[in-house]
């Protein structure tokens, strides 16, 4: 275990993480979910060697995918509940760049690269080696294929299951895209357009 806590909270639901080129991760903490009640969210950064954790914002609502541009100047977070997903521009390792216009923006800071016109709950994301955010679509079943150069986005319907909770590339060239299908327990692997976005190691 590297981490319970960050500061005086405790770690409640760590959810998905990305690595740096710095020995450092960014992760998200949705927390828990009750009957009556859940628990508002953070973003944190983190060392890999267990040196040092530290909370990047909050609240945010039940934040979950995360990634990183392929220059890594930028981080993604998508949200699960509003169908969102947000950006921050990077200053330094674990420091994020304050609002531009901190009046027209969420409590959390974030940007908003893309919100979904229609119902459904994002999960995980990755991004693919041109910069575009894919990310696992709950209820609609498939993949959303964010530009966020533009905001604009295509769906890609993935068949056998509604809630597709995970997606990363791999295999030559980084040409294939491994799917998580999470009610049918199900690793999908398909053919995927363009090639992903090679992780840090």
């Amino acid at each position: 275990m590297l981490y319970d806590q960050v500061g005086n909270q405790p770690v409640r639901g760590p959810n998905d993480l990305v690595f740096d080129t710095h020995g450092g991760f960014y992760f998200t903490d949705p927390g828990k979910v009750r009957r009556r009640d859940w628990d508002r969210g953070c973003v944190c950064y983190a060392k890999a060697d267990g040196s040092m954790v530290k909370e990047l914002f909050f609240p945010i609502e039940k934040p979950n995918g995360i990634g990183l541009s392929p220059d890594g100047r930028t981080l993604y977070v998508a949200e699960t509940e509003t169908t969102r997903v947000y950006a921050w521009d990077i200053m330094a390792p674990g420091e994020l760049a304050p609002a531009k216009h901190p009046e027209l923006c969420p409590p959390h800071g974030g940007r908003l690269v893309y919100g979904s016109p229609t119902y459904a709950r994002f999960d995980s994301l990755a991004v693919e080696a041109d910069g575009r955010i894919c990310v696992g679509t709950l209820i609609t079943g498939g993949i959303t294929v964010i530009d966020p150069a533009t905001g604009t986005a295509e769906f890609i319907k993935v068949p056998g299951d509604a809630h597709l909770t995970n997606i990363c590339f791999g295999g030559p060239d980084l040409s294939k895209a491994y799917l998580t299908q999470s009610h049918a327990g199900r690793l999908v692997e398909i053919d995927w357009p363009r090639p992903g976005l090679r992780l840090n190691d």
